[in-house]
């Protein structure tokens, strides 16, 4: 059979299955765990303004309906909670009054700390999502805890999996908590400006999600079988509202910052001093469309990225922090694989390499963002922006523009189309002629059963630049089954060698990838376990530029167990064939000589994981793993730890080990990586932090702390200290000191 035989009937077997797949998910009802039809309760209008306090005296809240009958979702998911939960509801034309009892069996709550957007999984705390267009597929998150610390975030895709889950996203809204003997109150005012949806509505898809740590019970008031996500969007009630919603009006919000900053580079011998400003504005269009504007944007209050330690020969992507970035990210973000060719990576943008491939910043001078929904079921999304031009490290002045558009079809499918073009304007110098521009259009199909068990992805993409030599395709499909006892997933990913996406995240090109995921879930009774499951995960690269040549396989089995104490267990063996095309020094060791390229390596190893229960004072985890690496051995070992002085201090430790030990004369190494944190919050509206990281791969000892003073409402001052020293010898390299005010002004 010829190559492209071989590859054009892989591709059309798997549209055609794919297809098949997604017209019987779409042609089945949706049939939820436990209850045969939806849950619903009233939300009635109101001409009073209600205090969030906390304490639920207003004599109103005695007539508000209420959302009741939790189900518990952890360690069981066919009772009723034990520890129930109240939510009731009212609303004007402004705001959404939400009121809430949540039950327990004492005051003995655990609490991370008092930082807005806290970590929920390991702490007391409810949550509320809210499906303002009913589509399944995207919801707004607010949630409160005992203290009355709030975090507020996005889900989209369905809420299919952690990716799908953001709390980078801020918003102004108003809460309190009050504790008693053995329950606690939160009240919450939302402005409806919050919200994006369609005017005149009368009904939003709703659930509720709450941990408690003294009962090990997380519950639900839909209820959710235990195999999908707690935050999953296939499985929602109704609240009705009495009245039909009126327009809302955004106000017009300005955030304006002012920067001063100290920097020392003592490599270089310079020293900067700089004051900057600018600022974002954001524009409500109707109900459903946001217009977010930034000029001059800085960012040097972010969360510094986490090192990490690389033995690939390839990128790692890191998480978006950039607040500019996060609303509707998933309209833009979501395209093509996330893995193998995901078309657009929002970090591309302001981040550049110097001559000496060190990644800098890259000024951006400016731009605009349009994103929301055009209608019920289309929602569109359109990006530009501009970044500065740094000569002296050959970095041209790029113009960065993106439009997606995307069309619900079925219950909660969608059909996506979208293009990105990346364009220096101006003839440099040091540009060639093969990078002026790039330009990638493409199409997708995301499937979403209605009842969460089918989900999956075709995607096609042509890149466009110049002197491509017509190998510029993307294209692939995934699909995955899960229900309570089995679990299955496949995917096929063709990226041609040169396919290019400048402003996306390609890990590698040349390859026809394929993978197939099983697993078996085991739920035993009388037990500790909670449930254990056995997994296989083989996985095939091929290049077609080499007459279709394997260059990569693996095999990976693995067992895991989750105990009812909500600690996990796992053991995994791995089978892995490696051909490198060209030499390569995992160790990354300066002068060292680099395995040889064109040569095939066959290497196995063993490794075990546990994580303690995260509820604790005290929680942990360790991973070691040893066998064989490339023609050489590996051991490693990673591992954390938090502890917490409740509910002001938090510490935390991540470290990871790896002995490489390969042949001579090819480099063996000790590479550690070591990373303690503070995070202290004096009050909710004080927090100081301080990461510490270690990395000699890096041959980098950093230094990040940061006070923040939330003085009002999503305003903050921020006082960042930044130092970065070689390992050797333990030379400074960079310092810098930043003290930066942002004031957000409704008008």
């Amino acid at each position: 059979m010829s190559n492209p035989y071989l590859r054009v009937k892989t591709f059309v077997f798997l549209t055609l299955f794919l297809s098949s797949i997604a017209f019987y998910a779409q042609s089945n009802n949706a049939i939820y765990y436990g209850q045969n039809e939806t849950r619903s309760f009233i939300v009635k209008k109101i001409n009073k303004t209600i205090v969030p306090d906390g304490v639920l005296d207003e004599p109103i809240w005695e007539t508000a309906n209420s959302a009741n009958n939790f189900w518990e979702y952890f360690p069981l998911d066919s009772i009723q909670a034990r520890q129930q939960t109240d939510i009731k509801m009212l609303y004007d034309d402004k705001n959404l009054y939400i009121g809430i009892t949540v039950y327990a069996l004492g005051k003995d709550y655990a609490i991370q700390s008092l930082k807005r957007d806290y970590r929920a999984g390991n702490s007391d705390n409810i949550s509320l999502l809210f499906d303002t267009f009913s589509d399944g597929t995207n919801a707004f998150l607010f949630g409160i805890n005992p203290y009355g610390v709030r975090r507020e975030g996005l889900i989209s895709g369905g809420g299919q999996d952690s990716r799908n889950f953001t709390t980078t996203w801020d918003v102004k809204w108003k809460g309190d908590s009050k504790v008693y003997n053995s329950w606690y109150t939160s009240e919450m005012v939302i402005p409806l400006t919050s919200f994006k949806f369609k005017e005149g509505e009368t009904k939003w898809k709703f659930n509720s999600y709450r941990f408690d740590s003294q009962s090990n019970e997380t519950s639900t008031w839909i209820n959710i079988p235990q195999n999908q996500r707690v935050f999953g969007l296939g499985f929602m009630g109704d609240m009705v509202f009495e009245k039909p919603l009126g327009k809302s009006r955004t106000p017009l919000a300005l955030i304006p910052y002012v920067n001063g900053s100290a920097l020392q580079d003592f490599e270089e011998g310079d020293n900067t001093n700089k004051l900057s400003v600018g600022g974002d504005a954001k524009v409500s269009i109707g109900n459903s469309m946001n217009l977010d504007i930034t000029v001059n944007p800085d960012f040097s209050q972010v969360e510094v990225d986490d090192q990490v330690t690389n033995l690939t020969r390839f990128e790692i992507s890191l998480p978006e922090k950039r607040q500019f970035f996060i609303d509707n990210n998933d309209l833009f973000g979501s395209f093509g694989d996330s893995r193998d060719a995901n078309p657009f990576f929002s970090r591309r943008i302001g981040i550049a390499q110097d001559t000496a491939d060190n990644t800098i910043e890259n000024r951006i001078i400016g731009g605009v963002r349009l994103s929301g929904k055009l209608t019920k079921d289309f929602r569109l999304g359109f990006l530009n922006i501009q970044t500065a031009a740094d000569e002296e490290n050959e970095i041209p002045s790029n113009n960065n523009m993106m439009l997606a558009l995307q069309q619900k079809v079925f219950a909660r499918s969608n059909i996506g189309l979208f293009f990105i073009n990346r364009q220096s304007f101006k003839d440099y110098d040091f540009v060639l002629p093969e990078d002026k521009y790039n330009r990638v259009l493409g199409l997708d199909y995301n499937l979403i059963s209605q009842d969460n068990v089918w989900s999956g992805k075709f995607f096609f993409q042509k890149s466009f630049q110049p002197e491509s030599n017509g190998k510029d395709l993307a294209t692939g499909a995934r699909l995955e089954y899960n229900s309570r006892n089995y679990k299955a997933s496949g995917k096929l990913v063709y990226v041609g060698e040169d396919f290019r996406s400048d402003l996306g995240f390609v890990r590698r090109t040349d390859i026809l990838k394929s993978f197939v995921q099983l697993e078996r879930v085991f739920w035993p009774s009388n037990s500790f376990i909670q449930n254990h499951s056995f997994q296989f995960f083989p996985i095939f690269i091929w290049s077609p530029s080499m007459d279709f040549k394997n260059t990569d396989n693996e095999f990976r089995g693995q067992w895991e167990a989750r105990l009812k104490d909500q600690s996990r267990f796992s053991a995994e063996f791995s089978n892995i064939y490696t051909f490198l095309i060209d030499d390569f020094d995992p160790t990354d060791t300066e002068g060292a000589i680099p395995l040889p390229g064109n040569q095939g390596y066959h290497y196995n190893s063993v490794k075990a994981e546990f994580n303690s229960d995260s509820r604790k004072i005290f929680s942990y985890s360790v991973e070691p793993s040893i066998g064989r690496f490339f023609n050489g051995d590996r051991f490693s070992f990673q591992g954390g730890m938090t502890f917490r002085f409740q509910p002001k201090v938090f510490l935390s430790m991540f470290m990871r080990y790896d002995k490489i030990k390969l042949p001579d004369p090819y480099p063996s190494a000790d590479i550690w990586l070591i990373s303690p944190k503070i995070e202290v919050t004096f009050s909710k509206s004080i927090f100081w932090s301080t990461l510490i990281q270690y990395s000699n791969q890096r041959d980098n000892f950093g230094i990040n702390s940061r006070l923040q003073w939330r003085f009002a409402p999503l305003s903050d001052l921020f006082l960042v200290y930044n130092d970065n020293y070689f390992v050797d010898g333990f030379a400074p390299k960079t310092r810098s000191i930043n003290l930066k005010i942002t004031y957000w002004l409704n008008i």
